[in-house]
């Protein structure tokens, strides 16, 4: 399973619709926008996890337009602990 980052994602897109984008290369275990923990707002980024199809999504999202936001999609970095 690969983990991608979908960064400058619309305010209001949901989860759910970050997911229906994917799937369309593969099949996407898991989508999720990341919220604010205070105001409960998307703060604009996100992660999908898909089981396969992640490296054509990377390549064919990347820079194009969803909601009228260029998306940036690249493979997810792990978290590094200081």
């Amino acid at each position: 399973m690969e983990t991608i980052y979908v960064g400058n994602i619309n305010y209001n897109a949901t989860s759910e619709e970050l997911k229906e984008l994917f799937s369309q290369y593969g099949e996407v275990v898991n989508a999720k926008i990341i919220q604010d923990r205070e105001t409960g707002r998307s703060k604009g980024f996100g992660f999908v996890e898909m089981e396969n199809g992640a490296q054509k999504a990377i390549e064919e999202l990347n820079g194009t337009e969803f909601q009228g936001r260029n998306l940036k999609v690249n493979e997810a970095r792990k978290k590094t602990r200081v």
